[in-house]
C-alpha cells in the first residue's frame, strides 16, 4: 500500500495529545470515550445501510461535511458497508483536509485471521489515512463465533497486532445479537471500546428484509447484561440501533429514543441519517439533550 505510517509513528505522542483534544463545535456536547481519554460528540454519524441511501457520491460526501459542520466528530463505518469498502471510500474523500479533527472508527467483519491485515490495509486506503482511531471486531454473534475470534492466532490476536503496529490506536468489539456472549467477551478481554444495541425497547436485533430488525427471541438486554461490564472496565460505550431501524418510531418519538439511550452510562449514540434533514434534526436534538427522568425512561 502506498500510504505510509511513518509520520504517525514519528509523532505518536503528539497524536495522542491531539486525539484527546478533539472537539466538536462549541454547542455540540461531548463525552470522554472511556479509557481512551478522547472527547467525542455524543452523536456519532453512522455510515452503514442508511448512509448508503445517498446514491450519488457527491451527496454522500456532502452528508459527511454537513455532519462535521454541525458538530459531529465521530464517524462510524465498516469494511463491509457497501461493495469494495464503498462507505469508507466516501468518508475518505469527505475528510480531505479534515482528518485531524475527526475520530474514525471502522470494523473488521472477517473471521479469517489470514485476511485481517489485508482488509485493514484496504480500509486505510479507502479512508485515505495512515491510521484508524478505533478498529472494532464486527458483529459478535453467539458463543461459537466468540470461540473462533478468541482462537490462538485468530482475529482477536490479529487486531491486537494491528494496534501494536499503530494501524489503529484503539480496539473494540460490537454486537447486536446476544448480550450474554458480548458480556463474556468484555469480561475476558480488555477492549478500549464496545458498541452494542441499546434502545428504549430493550431489544436485540437480527438480520431481516432490508437490514436489521428487532429480534423478539432475545430475552436478555444489552443494557442490563453487557453494559455494566463495560462500565466497570471503563470502556467507551457506543449505543447503536437506538431507533431499531425506525421500528420503534411511532410508539416513541425519535427525540425520546435518542434521549433514552443518551441517559444511560454511555459515550455516544451512532445513528444512520439517510437525508440531510435527518442530520440537521439529530444534531439539533443532540445539542438540546437533557437526561430523561427515571420515571419517563
Amino acid at each position: 500500500m502506498n500510504i505510509s505510517r511513518r509520520k504517525f509513528l514519528e509523532t505518536t505522542a503528539a497524536g495522542a495529545i491531539a486525539a484527546r483534544s478533539l472537539s466538536a463545535s462549541s454547542d455540540m456536547p461531548t463525552r470522554v470515550l472511556g479509557k481512551t481519554g478522547v472527547h467525542v460528540s455524543i452523536l456519532a454519524m453512522g455510515t452503514g445501510s442508511r448512509y448508503l441511501q445517498y446514491k450519488e457520491e457527491d451527496q454522500a460526501i456532502e452528508a459527511v461535511h454537513k455532519g462535521l459542520d454541525l458538530g459531529i466528530n465521530y464517524i462510524d463505518s465498516a469494511d463491509d458497508y457497501g461493495k469494495d469498502h464503498l462507505s469508507e471510500q466516501h468518508i475518505g474523500k469527505a475528510l480531505k483536509g479534515r482528518r485531524d479533527s475527526v475520530f474514525i472508527a471502522t470494523k473488521l467483519s472477517n473471521r479469517d485471521p489470514q485476511k485481517s491485515f489485508e482488509i485493514v490495509e484496504a480500509s486505510l486506503k479507502a479512508l485515505q489515512t495512515d491510521h484508524l482511531d478505533l478498529l472494532h471486531i464486527h458483529s459478535l454473534l453467539l458463543e461459537d463465533d466468540l470461540a473462533k475470534i478468541e482462537a490462538k492466532g485468530g482475529v482477536l490476536d490479529q487486531v491486537l497486532k494491528l494496534r501494536d503496529q499503530k494501524m489503529t490506536r484503539f480496539i473494540g468489539i460490537t454486537s447486536h445479537t446476544d448480550p450474554t456472549t458480548l458480556r463474556t467477551a468484555l469480561e475476558r478481554h480488555d477492549f478500549d471500546v464496545t458498541q452494542m444495541a441499546l434502545n428504549g425497547a430493550l431489544v436485540g436485533m437480527k438480520n431481516g428484509k432490508g437490514g436489521m430488525v428487532p429480534n423478539d427471541a432475545i430475552k436478555t438486554s444489552f443494557e442490563t447484561v453487557a453494559l455494566p461490564v463495560a462500565n466497570r472496565k471503563k470502556m467507551g460505550v457506543i449505543a447503536m440501533k437506538v431507533m431499531a431501524q425506525d421500528a420503534l418510531i411511532g410508539p416513541a418519538e425519535p427525540s425520546k429514543l435518542m434521549y433514552y439511550s443518551l441517559s444511560l452510562p454511555i459515550t455516544a449514540v451512532v445513528i444512520g441519517m439517510p437525508k440531510f434533514e435527518h442530520i440537521e434534526e439529530n444534531c439539533r436534538l443532540a445539542k438540546a439533550f437533557k437526561p430523561l427522568p427515571v420515571s419517563e425512561r
